[in-house]
């Protein structure tokens, strides 16, 4: 069917762990049953996905069963798959919160290993089970291994998400080297990379585009949000791009593939608890992928796989309708001046799927200029996807802001946006930026210039008008358009 953001009936998607087989896209992921696990039970499996092109998902089911109460792999953390040996390898994590497997208060984590000869069927070993040391990494942070064949040092590595035993207690977070000549046995080496700047790195994630490697990881410690270093060298220095991520707050623990061809960015924009807005993100939600494209400089930037883009294939022009403020219109340009004031215009009404598609350019100092989603008919409140040149970014935002008081909602006028929700982009006046908005009920992927990404969620307003919003400055719309499916 077509979900081009997909989660399971019933369930929701945690971590992805992707694969390329035969033309096909096998996404196995953390299959999180939440309010459901009253009916299912305890335990987390591992679940597979396929498609060929983002739009059209085939859902496989269980395909790395859970443990029961009793055994170490309860729940079926993230991991990796590598072919090698005649074999398909998994890896994953084990935990278990019952006292049997708890020590010192904190369940224990460990690595275990199945195989499969034709991805379709995986049977564990579970003598190939391993924990950490103890010595130099803790006991209850080893997890979400990722295998590679080393080249160069002539055996498999494997990177985790570990933590140091000294040091500070939030600076500990280090990516955990093992290395094997026949995928059983591992040897506990010192960390990958270790730049004491975070709790953990979620995640790890390795990749070679020409003569650059990238390290991607996941982070919760100053901010939920997929990093990713750079360098020449497996062995360093691993250095930070002025964007350093692929996305924001809304797409996590994101994992990459790819197909020979293109390489694709895999994570999920997590729901908000009671479906609200101004509530608390939960984990897992719907799958979202971005394409990875390199830059002359080594760089990654992220923009929308050409398969979604083409999915909506039915176009329309903006119409133009009730506004604030002067607006001019050309053959296929909208424009105004807002030098001391807030202009906005509807372009019309707002499927629950579509694609909003735009050139905007704007003029020296301009305060904010951007789209409007879900606009009420008075223009009073509305979602926006909001450029910032003073500040270099872009963000999301919602008006009017409000926060839960004791008696009743209330404005916020502490918030200039919502929070997480802003990426760094170089904004110069004079040029112009495509901007690319994809819905699907609640999910929200944008993606401007084809630099940068931003996922979010939109819950509280259900419907309305999209247009467009300049405040203090001038700014012009090219080409502005709403596409729908066929």
């Amino acid at each position: 069917m077509s979900n081009l953001f997909y989660k399971p009936e019933g369930a929701w998607i945690g971590d992805l762990i992707p694969f390329y087989k035969d033309g096909t896209f096998r996404l196995f992921y953390l299959h999180d049953w939440r309010e459901n696990k009253k009916i299912h039970g305890e335990g987390t499996s591992w679940f597979e996905l396929r498609t060929s092109d983002f739009v059209h998902y085939e859902e496989k089911g269980e395909m790395l069963k859970h443990g029961s109460v009793s055994e170490q792999d309860m729940n079926c953390y993230t991991g990796s798959i590598i072919e090698a040996e005649g074999e398909y390898h998994l890896y994953y994590t084990g935990l278990n919160p019952h006292p049997e497997f708890v020590e010192d208060g904190v369940p224990l984590q460990c690595i275990m290993h199945a195989v499969s000869t034709d991805m379709e069927s995986w049977r564990k070993i579970p003598e190939d089970t391993f924990y950490s040391d103890g010595i130099q990494y803790e006991r209850h942070d080893w997890r979400d291994p990722f295998v590679f064949w080393n080249e160069e040092a002539g055996e498999y590595w494997m990177l985790l998400a570990a933590r140091n035993k000294e040091g500070p207690s939030r600076r500990r977070g280090s990516i955990g080297l093992c290395a094997s000549k026949d995928l059983k046995k591992w040897e506990i080496r010192k960390p990958f990379w270790d730049p004491k700047m975070y709790v953990t790195h979620e995640c790890p994630d390795l990749f070679r585009i020409g003569e650059w490697w990238y390290l991607v990881y996941s982070t919760f410690s100053d901010r939920f949000v997929t990093h990713y270093r750079m360098s020449k060298s497996l062995s360093g220095p691993w250095t930070a791009p002025r964007n350093d991520a692929f996305d924001a707050r809304a797409f996590y623990a994101a994992k990459t593939w790819s197909d020979g061809n293109k390489r694709y960015a895999f994570g999920w924009d997590p729901s908000k608890e009671n479906e609200d807005d101004y509530a608390d993100w939960e984990w897992a939600g719907n799958l979202v992928v971005h394409e990875v494209v390199q830059e002359p400089d080594g760089s990654l930037t992220v923009r929308i796989p050409e398969t979604v883009s083409h999915y909506f294939a039915k176009k329309q022009a903006a119409v133009w309708g009730s506004r604030l403020g002067d607006w001019k219109e050309s053959e296929g340009r909208i424009s105004t001046g807002a030098n001391e004031t807030f202009s906005c215009i509807s372009a019309g009404s707002m499927p629950e799927v579509c694609k909003i598609s735009t050139r905007l350019s704007f003029s020296e100092g301009t305060r904010s200029c951007g789209i409007m989603l879900r606009a009420s008919e008075d223009l009073d409140e509305a979602y926006y996807i909001r450029l910032e040149p003073i500040h270099n970014r872009l963000v999301i935002d919602m008006w009017p802001r409000r926060v839960k008081g004791e008696a009743q909602w209330h404005i916020d006028g502490d918030r200039p946006h919502a929070v997480e929700l802003e990426v760094p982009i170089e904004l110069q006046a004079g040029t112009a930026y495509d901007i690319t908005i994809v819905v699907e009920n609640s999910v929200c992927v944008v993606y401007l210039a084809d630099q940068v990404a931003m996922t979010t969620r939109l819950y509280n307003l259900k419907t309305g008008n999209w247009g467009c919003f300049v405040q203090e400055g001038q700014a012009q719309f090219e080409q502005a358009s709403i596409s729908i499916p066929n």
